[in-house]
């Protein structure tokens, strides 16, 4: 991806160095390994894996004495300028469309994080909280993709960011609202399925940001390629078959590895957010 000398993005708030205090609530029924390997899926609603707070919240209050390195500060920006281009993408998209896109808030932490979802942390990997409309990231987790996840390449990194903010894009239209609402009058398996087309339709917002941000001319030869691979990796079926050996689709909440790359896929082929209903789809 082409992003040195592009704008950065003046709604990063950076809280690297910051201790969030309090504890993480995980629990629900479900073994607390199988809740880590969920939570490291990319997009995971952190209401249904962390401990409510109210929205009022204090921030942190005490800094640590960490220092960044070289590396870091080049994510810092890297993650600063690919969130300035889903502003400049979704705005014009936005306004298209007779709405008025108002831009999130990208908070980088180390370890753990106060939110308005609560207390998040590194193991449940980035996380976009609606009740504060920010996106929550620890940059170490790029290693992880890279690493645990077999997924290098500064576009695998960016889609991250792309998919949190399609997540955004759910709330400012309605959708996640409407969406939560219905999952607190169904059943845990019905609730899941409407989790996998949720987090479906924000692979498919983060495709439709690839597209734009190509007819720019930002995107280099293997760029599509490593989104790709980012998103096959985390399918709910390629996960549970790593960690127990075995899949059960009930328990899926961000869809097969299949129907991630099909949904982003298609997000980058047509480049309109109108061919992203994935809640009439019959097929996904």
């Amino acid at each position: 991806m082409r992003w040195r000398g592009e704008r950065e993005s003046d709604n990063v708030e950076d809280r690297r160095g910051f201790s969030g205090g309090g504890r993480v609530a995980i629990g629900g029924g479900i073994g607390t390994f199988v809740i880590i390997i969920i939570a490291l899926l990319l997009g995971a609603d952190p209401r249904q894996l962390l401990q409510q707070v109210p929205d009022d919240a204090p921030p942190p209050t005490s800094q640590g004495s960490r220092q960044t390195n070289p590396e870091e500060d080049e994510l810092k920006k890297f993650v600063s300028v690919v969130l300035g281009k889903t502003e400049d993408v979704w705005g014009d998209i936005f306004r298209q469309n007779g709405k008025q896109y108002r831009e999130p808030t990208l908070v980088l932490f180390t370890g753990q994080v106060q939110s308005a979802c609560g207390l998040g942390s590194a193991a449940t990997g980035p996380f976009y909280c609606p009740g504060d409309q920010k996106v929550y990231i620890d940059l170490s987790f790029y290693e992880e993709l890279r690493r645990r996840f077999k997924s290098p390449g500064d576009f695998a990194q960016a889609y991250v960011i792309a998919h949190e903010v399609g997540h955004h894009v759910q709330k400012l239209l309605g959708i996640s609202d409407k969406v939560d609402a219905m999952q607190r009058r169904m059943s845990e398996v019905e609730a899941n399925r409407l989790s996998v087309r949720l987090e479906l339709q924000a692979d498919f917002f983060a495709g439709v940001f690839a597209r734009h941000i190509q007819k720019q001319g930002l995107l280099e030869e293997g760029d599509i390629e490593e989104a790709l691979t980012a998103a096959s990796a985390i399918g709910d079926d390629t996960l549970q078959r790593q960690s127990t050996g075995h899949v059960v689709p009930d328990s899926f909440t961000h869809g097969t590895s299949e129907q991630r790359l099909r949904w982003f896929r298609k997000g980058f082929d047509t480049g309109d957010i109108r061919e992203g209903d994935t809640f009439s789809a019959t097929s996904l």
